[in-house]
Formats: C-alpha cells, sequence, structure tokens
C-alpha cells in the first residue's frame, strides 16, 4: 500500500528487489539478484531454493512456448518497461539522471522531476511538498545499526566520514522497498520481487558535520542461502561513483563472510561489468596474499585469508594465466620477477614495501635468484 503524509504525494508500491547478479562499481552498472521467499505449505523456501526448483520445472519459458494470453502480457510488460518512465531523481543536493524503469505508482510515471528525502527515501512530485517532509521526518540516518565507522584521523578533511548501517528488510520495510525502487531507476533488470523481508540491507552513508548521514550506496544480502552467498544487489548511487565506493562495498560483504567463518561470492549471474569488478577485487586481494606469503601456500589456506570461495579464486589465477595442473593437483608456478610486476601493476599500493620497487629487481627473502620459479601447491 501507498504512505505518506501528503497522501498522493508520497509513500511506496510495495517493495521491489533485482534480479539478475553483480555490482555498479566506480561508473558502472550491473545486475543484481533473484526473488524473495517463497511459502509452499508450511514451508519458506529461500530465493535459492526457488529458483532451483523453478529451473527443475522450466518455469522460464521463451515467449513462443507460452500460451496466447501470457504470451500477450509478457510482450505488454516488455514494451512498458523498456524505456525509463522518469527523467530525473532530486536528492539532497544532487540531481540524478535516471537510466531505466522503475514501478513507481503510476502518478509518478512520465514526470520530468522526482523528489526523494534522502533520509527515509520517500518519494514526492513536488518540490514544495518536500520541504514540508523535511520539518517533519525524523530520520537523519537509515533505520538499522551503525556497525562499521571509519576510524577518526584517517581520512584527510576533505574526505568525509563513513559509515555503513545494516538495515534488516523484515523490521524497516517500507526505507527497503523505496531503497529498491531508487535502485532499480540505476540498475537495467526485467524483472523486480516485492517481498524485502528475507534480506539484510548494508547502507553506505558519508556523514556531514551537523552528523547527518547521507546515502552513497548498499547491498543486500540473503538472510539464509545454502550457497554462501555474501551479496545479491549492489548500487552506487551516480552522484558518488567513481570514488571506490563499489569496490568498498565489495570489500565489506567478505569482511562480513570473514566473521562469519565461511567464504562467500556474489549470487549468479553476473553481468559484464559485474565480472570485471569482481575480477579486479579477486586479483588485488589474492595477489596481495601471494606477495606477502612466503613458500607454498594451499588453496584452502588462499580461502581462510580471504574468504573467496574456491572457484573463484581458481577462476582468478587462471584468468592470469598462473594456474597449472600437474600430478592431480593445481599449482601455481610464477616467477618472482612476474609476481612482482604483476603486483605493480594491480596493487600499486604495496610497491616499495619490501624495499622492492615493484620492477622485479629486488627480491624476498626465500624467494631464489629473479628467475627462479615459485611453486605454490594448490589442493
Amino acid at each position: 500500500g501507498r504512505l505518506g503524509a501528503d497522501g498522493a504525494e508520497g509513500g511506496t508500491a510495495g517493495g521491489a528487489h533485482c534480479n539478475g547478479g553483480g555490482d555498479s562499481v566506480d561508473g558502472g552498472v550491473a545486475q543484481a539478484v533473484t526473488d524473495g521467499g517463497h511459502r509452499g505449505g508450511d514451508k519458506k523456501l529461500t530465493r535459492t531454493q526457488k529458483r532451483k526448483l523453478n529451473e527443475i520445472n522450466h518455469v522460464e519459458r521463451a515467449a513462443e512456448d507460452m500460451p496466447p494470453l501470457e504470451r500477450l502480457m509478457e510482450k505488454q510488460h516488455d514494451e512498458r518497461t523498456k524505456v525509463k518512465n522518469i527523467e530525473m531523481v532530486v536528492m539532497g543536493k544532487y540531481e540524478m539522471d535516471c537510466w531505466y524503469y522503475s514501478p513507481y505508482p503510476e502518478e509518478f510515471r512520465s514526470a520530468e522531476r522526482m523528489f526523494l528525502c534522502e533520509y527515509c527515501l520517500k518519494y514526492m512530485r513536488k518540490k514544495q511538498t518536500l520541504t514540508q517532509h523535511k520539518g517533519k521526518c525524523p530520520l537523519r540516518h537509515p533505520p538499522g545499526n551503525e556497525i562499521y565507522r571509519s576510524p577518526t584521523g584517517m581520512e584527510p578533511d576533505a574526505l568525509p566520514s563513513l559509515s555503513v548501517f545494516e538495515v534488516d528488510g523484515a523490521s524497516a520495510s517500507v526505507y527497503c522497498q523505496n531503497l529498491c525502487l531508487l535502485s532499480k531507476l540505476f540498475l537495467d533488470h526485467k524483472t523486480l520481487y516485492f517481498d524485502v523481508e528475507p534480506f539484510l540491507f548494508y547502507i553506505l552513508t558519508e556523514k556531514d558535520a551537523k552528523g547527518h548521514h547521507h546515502l552513497v550506496g548498499y547491498f543486500s544480502k540473503e538472510k539464509r542461502t545454502q550457497n554462501n552467498y555474501n551479496l545479491a544487489c549492489i548500487l552506487t548511487l551516480p552522484a558518488f561513483q567513481r570514488r571506490g565506493y563499489g569496490k568498498f562495498l565489495i570489500a565489506f560483504s567478505y569482511e562480513l563472510s570473514k566473521r562469519e567463518g565461511r567464504p562467500g561470492t556474489p549470487e549468479r549471474p553476473l553481468s559484464d561489468l559485474g565480472q570485471l569488478s569482481y575480477r579486479s577485487y579477486w586479483s588485488q586481494v589474492i595477489l596481495q596474499v601471494l606477495h606477502e606469503h612466503k613458500g607454498s601456500i594451499s588453496l584452502p589456506e588462499i580461502g581462510r585469508k580471504t574468504a573467496i570461495m574456491y572457484d573463484d579464486i581458481l577462476s582468478t589465477l587462471q584468468s592470469h594465466d598462473l594456474l597449472k595442473f600437474y600430478r592431480g593437483s593445481y599449482m601455481v608456478s610464477v616467477t618472482p620477477r612476474a609476481l612482482e610486476k604483476m603486483v605493480a601493476a594491480w596493487c600499486p599500493w604495496i610497491g616499495g614495501r619490501d624495499g622492492n620497487n615493484g620492477s622485479g629487481k629486488g627480491q624476498r627473502q626465500g624467494q631464489g635468484k629473479g628467475n627462479g620459479r615459485r611453486e605454490l601447491t594448490i589442493s
């Protein structure tokens, strides 16, 4: 149902969660993932279980295999959603051009501008209504627990203080529904789902001098998953892209996996950009581990240090042509010089840490001569 003190001017048409898989990192947008919980009898299926059930039952059918009425409805849906319905959203001090369709209520569609409260994410048609709402809105930060705050003194004065709030979709459903509707304006998905209860939302904010928290981006995570998925949907708002916030959110999802004591991975499928974003993160983290580790290291040990899943580690090593299969096990064989060059390219902040300039001229203890190979058994 629609909410809001001004009646027709605001509220929510129900929650929306994304279908796909991926992220929006430093200036790009990728997909997010599948649908919320579903009740069958007395048992509530997780989204993963429901997706597997749909795959078994071939729920996703080609248009030519659909009954005529269903085919017509599918065509009408495609026509209605392929063109964006809102031109611009005004939020705080930013005006952001919208990229895609989002199922806001009918009276908000085909609007040149839509005004959002940057704290509760309530949406309105008129600036005057937003001004009146600001005086009544009780929120100055997301309605959840602050679980991260950037240490004081770490950033220069020019950079804002960052916080991450954990928001439960079950206890703050209206906020999370409005967040999903907002994110759909910048994420290209065909289907939205209206059940936010199965999710936790991790909201990244910048804090101003008054102590007010401004939404930068977020990622969502399913509460119950059988496949160790640690991220469902991720978005950095356009006004805050190309500042490293997307990669920060990815790294934060893996820090949560470390605290849970199990490896994690984003839900699939990943978009092309999502794949590039994660490949970049995985490469930097894994190469840093190889750079800092002396002697042989097993794949499970890399997983324990990074919380990255086995298959993601293997595919990342393969992408750098570092993985070989020898006598029944995977091995990494790389010269110290080649490793230093990779580290210099992917992890420039490491340069000089060991008295090495990144060109491969220096030697770390235990590496041997520059033309020797370093073999790491992956079991």
